[in-house]
């Protein structure tokens, strides 16, 4: 219950502020992981209309397993916390995602995370939104 307290108050703390705008003070280090304008297919990140809902996830694959093909109807990013991920989309293009790295997901296309790994999970903490369309 403590992990995911922290995680949705680093969650919070990563999507609503601008950690440009955070001060640094003592006993406080601000890292920023991603700020992208495009996901990493290079199609601009653009926000439904419509009430948002946010879900932060922490996905764990095991060494050899794959999420099967999807799709993110909304923007979200993902931040690779332990292990190695490919990710392969629909038309072939591969991007491999390490320990440490974040990444604006695609929208609206198939892909198809898999972990590569001999050994150890590797872990994912997937930011998503939800839109639910405008009434009116």
């Amino acid at each position: 219950m403590k992990f995911q307290y922290r995680l949705m108050l680093w969650s919070l703390l990563f999507v609503w502020l601008d950690a440009a705008a955070l001060d640094a003070t003592d006993g406080v280090r601000v890292t920023p992981l991603a700020k992208e304008t495009t996901s990493w297919d290079g199609k601009p990140i653009v926000y439904p209309e419509g009430q948002a809902e946010m879900t932060a996830l922490l996905v764990e694959i095991a060494p050899g397993a794959q999420t099967g093909w999807h799709c993110h109807r909304v923007p979200n990013f993902a931040y690779m916390r332990e292990g190695t991920l490919e990710l392969t989309l629909d038309d072939g293009r591969v991007k491999w995602l390490q320990a440490g790295e974040a990444l604006s997901e695609v929208v609206n296309r198939a892909q198809r995370p898999e972990s590569r790994q001999r050994s150890g999970k590797a872990r994912r903490v997937l930011h998503g939104y939800r839109w639910h369309p405008s009434v009116g």
